[in-house]
């Protein structure tokens, strides 16, 4: 577990999900769903009940390379896995997580200048990856050292 201050002020703890944490997990998604188009899904997209979501849980926790980060499950993709939220440092610590790929929609500067400063190098474009509306969107695809 781990205590952090946003820039809001806010406090913020990190630690692994527990069972109990599946119903209010899905709850959130729904929550930020409708809060940004610079998510891979939009409102009420994200289809996982909290019974799906606490067996999701289940698996990273009884995983050596998962922590709501997924690593592969082939011995070729095992050293890879993506991730939505900050969990470098968990990375950084893992036997086995040795590169952290991520999909940015190309015209969300602030993301792109983040990662850049955590150490991720665009390695190529997807166009058209993202539709919204009629809109269609690029994605960088980014990946740490």
């Amino acid at each position: 577990m781990k205590g952090s201050k946003l820039k809001s002020g806010q406090n913020v703890i990190i630690r692994s999900a527990e069972l109990a944490d599946a119903e209010a997990l899905v709850a959130f998604i729904h929550c930020v769903s409708g809060e940004t188009d610079n998510l891979s899904f939009g409102p009420q997209e994200w289809t996982v009940t909290p019974d799906e979501q606490k067996e999701n849980i289940k698996r990273c926790l009884e995983a050596h390379n998962r922590l709501c980060f997924r690593g592969g499950i082939r011995s070729r993709t095992q050293h890879v896995g993506e991730f939505g939220e900050s969990l470098l440092e968990w990375a950084k610590e893992s036997k086995v997580i040795r590169k952290i790929n991520l999909k940015v929609r190309s015209d969300n500067d602030s993301a792109i200048h983040l990662y850049k400063k955590l150490g991720f190098k665009e390695i190529g474009t997807l166009t058209r990856e993202f539709l919204i509306g009629d809109t269609f969107y690029d994605c960088r695809y980014m990946a740490s050292k």
